[in-house]
């Protein structure tokens, strides 16, 4: 059996919306962090991330919203990529601008999915 940490019960205890408009918040201090931070800042951010989306993927799924659910998989592919290339990115003001980019298109997508959650996801 899978040990449900204290920080996974207290997040779970919110509706899938309010789940995801967390998410929603952590890529938008991703996107703020791209252009001056310090790398460890968003690899935290990042982390967290990849845990909001395990713990809400899969009610999503649970309550056939199946097609969102994989748009918010393919997120959590990608942040799972820039952890795998974080080097890379890092090092390359090109490759930054490109993950700022597309932190942005997914705060606006996680956003809109959040706030047109299905009345079935909100329980």
């Amino acid at each position: 059996m899978i040990e449900v940490t204290p920080e996974q019960q207290i997040f779970m205890q919110d509706d899938v919306s309010t789940r995801l408009h967390h998410l929603a918040n952590h890529l938008s201090q991703i996107n703020s962090l791209w252009a001056a931070a310090s790398p460890e800042s968003i690899i935290s951010l990042i982390k967290e991330s990849r845990y909001f989306l395990e713990w809400t993927v899969p009610d999503m799924v649970k309550s056939d919203d199946i097609d969102r659910a994989g748009e918010l998989v393919d997120l959590g592919r990608l942040l799972t990529r820039w952890l795998f290339h974080w080097d890379d990115i890092w090092s390359d003001s090109e490759q930054r601008h490109l993950a700022a980019s597309e932190t942005q298109n997914w705060l606006s997508r996680v956003s809109e999915i959040a706030d047109t959650q299905p009345e079935s996801l909100s329980a």
